[in-house]
């Protein structure tokens, strides 16, 4: 899930090489991935009316619920 949206996000963004994710799981096992971009990637990567991330999110379940798995993503 991670790699899954280190990809989207290094396709979208200007600096690929500042895009960073982190995983960490909570105390429920849902896991929580943090998207960290440069600063002037930021905009591409929510979207217009934050479209791109919104739809990212969605892949994210997606992806989370073939594994057996619940996940979210935030943007930071």
């Amino acid at each position: 899930m991670k790699e899954l949206v280190e990809y989207i996000a290094r396709s979208i963004t200007s600096q690929p090489d500042e895009v960073r994710v982190t995983e960490e799981e909570d105390e429920d096992g849902r896991v929580i991935l943090r998207l960290e971009v440069a600063p002037e990637d930021k905009g591409k990567v929510i979207g217009r009316q934050g479209r791109v991330a919104q739809s990212m999110r969605v892949l994210l379940r997606v992806a989370a619920v073939k594994q057996g798995a619940h996940a979210t993503l935030e943007i930071v």
